[in-house]
Formats: structure tokens, C-alpha cells, sequence
């Protein structure tokens, strides 16, 4: 897979959990930091996303804000 996005994550899904449109699937990227994505059921499906699974999440942006 490539595309142009930078800020690619990999790390491993520790939960799917559907609701009736939209999916949060939760990736562990490391020392049990999670990301949570939402994405559709549809694309759940698609990918065939289950718990276990290796996965890069992918963040796009077109602004990102540092607050201290």
C-alpha cells in the first residue's frame, strides 16, 4: 500500500466495537498507548478488521495544533 500521508503508525487492533453506521476500532501503537479511529461499518467489513490484527493507522491532517 502507498500513499502519501506521513504520519503512519503501525500498531496492532485491540477492539472493534460496531454501532449501527459507524466502527471505533482501538490500535495499541505501543507501551499500551491507544488510538481510537472511526471509520464504517462498511469499511470493518471490507478490510476484514478483527482484534489481533496488524494495522498502520494513518493520520491526515491538514492543521495540527500543539497547546502547552
Amino acid at each position: 500500500m502507498k500513499i502519501s500521508a506521513r504520519n503512519q503508525i503501525p500498531g496492532v487492533i485491540v477492539q472493534v466495537t460496531k454501532g449501527q453506521t459507524t466502527a471505533h476500532v482501538r490500535v495499541d501503537i505501543g507501551n499500551g498507548t491507544i488510538v481510537t479511529s472511526s471509520i464504517t461499518n462498511e469499511s470493518v467489513d471490507e478490510l476484514q478488521l478483527k482484534v489481533g490484527d496488524h494495522v498502520v493507522a494513518i493520520v491526515k491532517a491538514s492543521d495540527v495544533m500543539i497547546g502547552k
